[in-house]
C-alpha cells in the first residue's frame, strides 16, 4: 500500500504536545546524548499518538521531526514502518491479529472469521459503529499461547472462535476483560496441566519461607 493511501485525508490544522507531555519529552530526551536525540523518535511518536486518540496526524509528524531535528520524511518513514503507529483514525479498540505460522497452525483463521462475522470488517477496516478497527500483523511474540490478538496495549491469548466472540461482546459493552490467556495458562505451560517442574524444590541452603510446604 502506498504511503498516500495510509495517510488520513482529513487532517487537523494544528497539533501541539500538552504541558504534561512536554515534561515527558524532556525526560525522554535526557536518556540520549544531545547529538543522538533522533533516537527518541519512537517514544515521541508513541506519546503523540496516545495524546491524539490513537492516531498520528501529519502535524504530529512535523512536531516530532522538529524536536528530534530530523527531516519530516524520515519521521514519516518510521511511522509507516511500524504497525503500532496509525496514520488514520482507528476505533476505540484497535485489534492487531497475528496471522503468522504458529498462530495460523493453532487457528488464527477462526479468530479472523469470528471478527468478520461479528463486526463485518477485514484487515485495515473499521466497524460501522466506529468502535473497532482491525489490522492483520506479523508475529507479536506470544507464540506459546497462540492464537492471539493485541487490543490496544493488551494481549489476549489462547483464542478460538467462541472465545473471540465473547471478547468482542465484552468490549462492545466496554467491559474490558483481564489481559492474557483466556484459559488462564501461564507462560508456556502445557495443557491441561504442567508435565514437569510440578514440585518446587528450594535451592540448597536457601532460607525456607513461612508457609512453604515444599521440600
Amino acid at each position: 500500500m502506498s504511503i498516500s493511501r495510509r495517510i488520513a485525508d482529513n487532517q487537523p490544522d494544528h497539533f501541539a504536545f500538552s504541558a504534561e507531555n512536554k515534561k515527558k519529552i524532556k525526560t525522554i530526551l535526557a536518556k540520549y546524548p544531545k547529538e543522538r536525540k533522533n533516537s527518541a523518535v519512537l517514544p515521541l511518536l508513541d506519546l503523540a499518538q496516545r495524546q491524539h486518540d490513537n492516531w498520528l496526524p501529519m502535524k504530529a509528524i512535523e512536531a516530532v521531526a522538529e524536536i528530534c531535528d530530523m527531516a519530516e520524511i524520515r519521521v514519516l518513514e518510521v511511522a509507516t514502518f511500524y504497525t503500532m503507529f496509525n496514520l488514520k483514525p482507528v476505533g476505540k479498540y484497535f485489534i492487531q491479529a497475528c496471522g503468522t505460522t504458529p498462530c495460523w497452525l493453532r487457528g488464527s483463521d477462526d479468530v479472523m472469521r469470528c471478527i468478520k462475522d461479528k463486526l463485518g470488517i477485514s484487515s485495515g477496516e473499521t466497524s460501522a459503529c466506529g468502535k473497532f478497527s482491525l489490522l492483520e500483523v506479523e508475529c507479536l511474540g506470544a507464540c506459546v499461547n497462540a492464537p492471539m490478538v493485541q487490543i490496544n496495549d493488551d494481549y489476549y491469548e489462547d483464542l478460538d472462535y467462541m472465545a473471540t466472540s465473547e471478547l468482542i461482546d465484552r468490549l462492545t459493552a466496554d467491559d474490558v476483560p483481564p489481559a492474557g490467556s483466556v484459559r488462564g495458562r501461564q507462560g508456556s505451560q502445557p495443557e491441561p496441566a504442567p508435565t514437569s517442574l510440578t514440585k518446587i524444590v528450594p535451592f540448597p541452603g536457601a532460607k525456607k519461607d513461612k508457609g512453604d510446604d515444599h521440600a
